[in-house]
């Protein structure tokens, strides 16, 4: 039994494009990146891709269309903003399909502006990856384009665009790969996708708030006097440059130099100031965002209108946690009740009670709670954001707690974290030295909003050489004063000490993370900041398998 996601309106105008005529057969258009690889690397549809993809298993084809279109999000009381999802709902419909088998998805763009879509956690094959410029030409407006890969791995995994700023849209939804020896046993299971909301929010768009943040930190560095940190000056009055229409996110990447979604021109629009100053957690290492989000939401509803999980008490519930938000860590408890962690980012870990957990950005986490008797808040707290997100639990009549009120285990000592947590014995990497080591020196400041590494920002040419087989240790070594969740695309990586398998970690400000995975899926692999003004302002780059 798995609940559903609320419903959403589509515009109009998205109703329109899809009449006779508006989609192209255009498969073929972005099958390939623009540019080839630099002599002497495997290209995403290279001969090696082909093989690896010929070694996975290929079972059942499951055949899913999906519609990226201009949309409507209910905020509740609040009222009604435009945005743009897949299809009619925020998050998009959840794809659910078993370890072994093989996804074909259409992805149709009714949207103005170019996407993509990327299969966040998958180890896929490499032209399937969802990279403009890198692995794929971009799906333009009026085109569709259909991913299909082996899907070889159980777990919690999401996807969304990998195109400017429009992840922090609506764009985004679950992939939940189901084991078919599924070894936990439990009687309901529920999806919850974390968010932070600023889309359409009077005027509001990423596109702006990435101006602003890049424009405020040029304009005002070292004029925020004593609140000032890092350049960071303070919350700016005034508008912002996000488009006024709210088609932008992503469409000025098109025939642009340089970093992604970024050009030599800024879009024109309005919108409140978006630049947070305050914002400080313990956990994070100090400054915990850039972003003032005015909403957050648990499966695209805000805490005065949440969703109600339903169960009997004692049921066993198996609850999986997505953090598909733009720049905001969650802490999450459910009141009432302890969460034993079974999973991170799809991948088996020894159980482990705690009371709390932290999700960054790109985050996933399983855990199995047994029902209480009553109506419980299953609450997000924005970490040093000082606002929630929220759904209920309910096993029982009665009267649910004020949107306003926190469950005591978000406070009750630290919440858990991967560095925490031990591989499982079958999730492990056999013993072994690293063949080569990465140095990733995470760079950049509030002040000039250079996010980078090793002092470079992205740009589609760049090549950090592995070679198929080797085992390569990632060592992060984060020399800014923010936190930043970093995402390897195509692979997992193992933490140190029996650690769990993950794809996405957070390293936190002056510290080092050193991570190793198995290269065993050619191709050219982006690793980024997945706060996703950090990887639109510069913060990528690309491993790259030698031939």
């Amino acid at each position: 039994m798995r609940s559903h996601f609320t419903r959403r309106a589509v515009l109009g105008t998205g109703a329109a494009l899809a009449g006779a005529g508006f989609l192209t057969a255009c498969s073929d258009t972005a099958r390939r990146s623009d540019a080839k690889a630099p002599a002497g690397y495997v290209e995403p549809d290279g001969p090696e891709v082909r093989a690896a993809e010929a070694r996975r298993s290929r079972g059942r084809t499951e055949r899913v269309r999906l519609t990226a279109t201009r949309t409507s999000l209910e905020l509740g009381a609040e009222g009604t903003v435009p945005t743009w999802a897949y299809g009619d709902r925020v998050p998009g419909k959840e794809i659910r399909v078993s370890a072994g088998s093989t996804l074909d998805v259409t992805l149709a763009n009714h949207l103005s502006a170019p996407t993509s879509v990327h299969w966040h956690g998958l180890a896929l094959r490499n032209d399937m990856d969802g990279v403009p410029g890198l692995t794929q030409r971009e799906i333009r407006p009026g085109a569709d384009f259909t991913y299909r890969f082996a899907v070889p791995d159980p777990g919690t995994y999401w996807f969304h665009p990998h195109s400017g700023g429009q992840r922090d849209r609506g764009l985004y939804a679950p992939l939940i790969v189901e084991d078919p020896r599924e070894p936990l046993r439990y009687d309901k299971e529920w999806v919850v996708v974390l968010d932070d909301w600023l889309d359409g929010v009077e005027g509001s768009t990423p596109d702006g708030v990435l101006a602003e943040l890049r424009r405020g930190m040029e304009h005002g560095a070292g004029h925020g006097g004593e609140n000032s940190k890092d350049g960071k000056n303070g919350e700016h009055g005034g508008k912002s440059d996000g488009e006024e229409s709210g088609d932008s996110g992503g469409h000025d990447m098109h025939g642009m130099t340089g970093i992604h979604g970024m050009g030599g021109s800024r879009p024109a629009g309005k919108g409140p100031s978006r630049m947070l100053m305050g914002a400080t957690s313990e956990l994070l290492g100090g400054d915990a965002g850039d972003v003032k989000y005015p909403y957050y939401l648990v499966n695209g509803r805000t805490a005065t209108n949440p969703e109600t999980f339903r169960a009997e008490p004692g049921d066993r519930i198996r609850i999986r946690f997505i953090n598909a938000g733009g720049d905001t860590a969650f802490r999450v408890a459910l009141g009432g009740h302890r969460m034993t962690v079974t999973h991170t980012d799809g991948y088996p870990v020894e159980h482990k009670d705690t009371d709390a957990l932290l999700l960054g950005m790109g985050e996933r986490y399983d855990v199995l709670v047994t029902a209480g008797d009553g109506v419980f808040p299953l609450t997000a707290l924005a970490e040093g954001k000082k606002a929630t997100a929220r759904a209920l639990l309910r096993t029982a009549p009665g009267a649910a707690p004020a949107a306003s009120v926190r469950p005591e285990e978000l406070e009750r000592g630290r919440p858990l974290t991967a560095g925490q947590l031990e591989a499982a014995e079958s999730a492990r990497l056999s013993p072994g030295r690293p063949d080569r080591t990465v140095t990733l020196r995470l760079t950049g400041s509030m002040a000039a909003y250079d996010w980078g590494f090793n002092g470079k920002q992205y740009t589609p040419d760049q090549r950090h050489p592995v070679t198929a087989g080797e085992r390569v240790r990632l060592r992060f070594v984060n020399m800014t004063e923010m936190w930043h969740p970093l995402h390897l695309h195509g692979h997992t990586f193992a933490l140190p000490d029996d650690g769990p398998r993950k794809d996405t970690a957070i390293v936190l400000p002056g510290k080092t993370l050193e991570a190793d995975f198995e290269a065993d899926n050619p191709g050219l692999w982006l690793v980024h900041c997945h706060n996703v003004y950090h990887s639109q302002a510069g913060m990528m780059t690309v491993l790259g398998y030698r031939k």
